[in-house]
């Protein structure tokens, strides 16, 4: 059986031209974040929001999290509502008190039936029930939102690397030289004076670190280049070497024994 991962967005915080925010789904049921753009980007790739199984939370920036309300309204109201599916929020500790007080600022009341039901998973390593393997690291971004990147494995050998948002640390590329496949972050461009996300000049040098490595751009600064308005911030796109890809919303990568772009 093959394994399919789906970037239902790409963009970043400032939703660049023709781009939903950064948003990725598993095997159309593991969903990484939930960002406001989330119940539309789920819509239109015709995904069933009670076919979800698993939030995995990489940390609580509005961009990320803000869809939860969203996503368990329409799951409360109008997809499950005898809240007969299961549903597992994987996050560190202390991100359910905080996702909690979220909810009930955007709908008081209306989603305490399901928090109720919800599994909470804060431990750093789990298993799916479908046999992915993830394991939770602390990454480089703003201490105050609990930043972390994943590493998944399936039981069938398949690996990935999400980075959530962060700039270049020892955590996350120690993660990365053990994968094939990492979707990354390059939430900036050069003149932006940060650290805590990556540039294209990082990407570049990521990519010649680990030539094994297979990297799908997320969560980046630049217009789709579908695009004909005017840019937000920019729209030209930086020459990636042959295993980097600056994928657009909807893009697929599939894996059946080795991965597949």
């Amino acid at each position: 059986m093959a394994h399919e991962i789906t970037m239902l967005g790409t963009g970043n915080a400032f939703l660049p031209n023709g781009r939903h925010h950064s948003f990725a789904i598993i095997d159309r049921k593991h969903i990484i974040d939930a960002p406001p753009t989330a119940l539309i980007s789920l819509r239109e790739n015709g995904i069933k929001i009670n076919d979800l199984t698993t939030i995995f939370i990489t940390h609580l920036h509005g961009d990320h999290i803000f869809g939860l309300p969203f996503l368990l309204l329409e799951r409360t109201y109008i997809s499950d509502r005898e809240l007969s599916h299961p549903l597992t929020i994987v996050a560190a500790p202390g991100a359910k008190n905080r996702i909690e007080e979220l909810c009930q600022i955007a709908y008081p009341g209306s989603l305490e039936r399901i928090l109720s039901t919800i599994v909470w998973d804060e431990n750093s390593n789990g298993t799916t029930t479908d046999g992915w393997h993830w394991s939770r690291f602390e990454v480089n971004h703003n201490d105050s939102v609990d930043p972390y990147g994943y590493s998944f494995t399936s039981d069938k050998g398949a690996k990935f690397v999400h980075s959530g948002d962060s700039g270049p640390c020892d955590s996350l590329y120690s993660a990365i030289e053990n994968t094939e496949l990492a979707i990354i972050e390059m939430a900036i461009p050069e003149w932006v004076p940060s650290t805590e996300h990556h540039k294209p000049s990082d990407i570049l040098k990521l990519s010649e670190m680990y030539p094994h490595v297979k990297f799908i751009i997320t969560h980046t600064f630049i217009d789709s280049i579908d695009s004909e308005k005017p840019a937000i911030t920019a729209k030209d796109f930086p020459m990636h070497p042959d295993n980097v890809q600056h994928v657009e919303d909807g893009y697929s990568i599939t894996w059946q024994k080795k991965w597949n772009f």
